[in-house]
């Protein structure tokens, strides 16, 4: 199986101009966090469904042929979201299937806000994958997976593309480490082919959807069952197959933080910047503020805020 090359992030990042926002990057004196080290925080959070996700699911979409039954996918919200604003966006149904085990109302009232016809499930998430993929193979609606297609991977990509782009300019002139959330790996499988071996990926999960560091120790087959405060948005019972060929070549670490930390990094954040994401976006940043990361002197690094479906004080709770 192949991934997506550089060139085809390109393309991609030319398919989807226009439909989705070039998101700003922020540099932060460390002081700011509670860092000894400046940090630089790309806020894909600021997307225009509030997550990196949209980048994927148009270009999904835009290099696929759909039907009248329109498109379906399975999701905890960000990328349910994403589907629904990129079908609504190009005149398509969407049906978006969604697991009670860790479905948020705030989610689920965005993916309804953007005009997806949400399907509560049973069961597990892969139950809730199960049913998603018997839906489109039963009425031919296009599949929009979350993480393990070579469109969705490209979509992805196209955030690091613009990352290096804008790093670029800075007084930095370019970066050494990008911090990356892990669900299912289409985000991290994405910057990953990206950047091939140019720049340390890095990824970071919970404890409790280490999906991505168990596959490191025991081979790709793990499977999880994704609990705590980030299995919403990072809950991927097991890594894709092309997201994990992809994690395998240049992915060079694998952290993991605990749900505490989430909590602290999510906190550090709203008082240092005045920026709240959601769990799965404080996990990365997490893994500099626990110290489960620790840069080398002198080591230019990013942290991607993934996404902001979250209530704004869900990290005072």
């Amino acid at each position: 199986m192949t991934y997506p090359t550089p060139t085809d992030i390109d393309a991609a990042a030319a398919r989807i101009a226009g439909r989705v926002r070039l998101t700003p990057i922020l540099q932060v004196e460390g002081a700011a966090l509670g860092l000894p080290h400046p940090v630089t925080l790309k806020l894909e959070h600021t997307q225009v469904t509030g997550s990196f996700k949209v980048r994927g699911a148009f270009n999904t979409m835009l290099s696929s042929d759909v039907s009248t039954a329109g498109v379906v996918a399975a999701s905890g919200g960000n990328h349910g979201a994403a589907v629904a604003h990129a079908a609504s966006t190009l005149g398509h149904r969407a049906k978006i299937f969604v697991p009670k085990l860790i479905a948020k109302e705030e989610k689920l009232a965005r993916m309804r806000d953007f005009g997806g016809e949400v399907i509560l499930t049973e069961g597990s998430v892969a139950d809730c994958m199960a049913e998603y993929a018997a839906h489109a193979e039963k009425t031919g609606a296009l599949s929009v997976h979350p993480y393990d297609t070579f469109p969705t991977l490209a979509g992805q990509g196209t955030v690091a593309r613009e990352i290096e782009a804008q790093m670029a300019r800075t007084d930095l002139n370019g970066l050494d480490t990008i911090l990356v959330s892990t669900g299912g790996g289409g985000l991290i499988g994405g910057v990953a082919a990206w950047f091939r071996d140019r720049v340390r990926v890095v990824s970071v999960e919970t404890q409790d959807t280490n999906t991505l560091e168990r596959s490191f120790r025991e081979g790709p087959e793990f499977s999880a069952s994704p609990s705590g405060i980030a299995a919403s948005s990072l809950g991927g019972p097991r890594l894709g197959v092309m997201s994990w060929e992809v994690i395998r070549d240049h992915v060079d670490q694998a952290v993991l933080v605990d749900d505490a930390a989430v909590f602290e990094a999510a906190r550090r954040l709203w008082d240092g910047t005045r920026l709240v994401g959601e769990p799965g976006a404080a996990v990365a940043l997490a893994a500099l503020t626990s110290g489960a990361y620790v840069p080398e002197p002198g080591e230019r690094v990013c942290v991607l805020l993934c996404g902001g479906n979250a209530a704004p004080d869900w990290f005072l709770a």
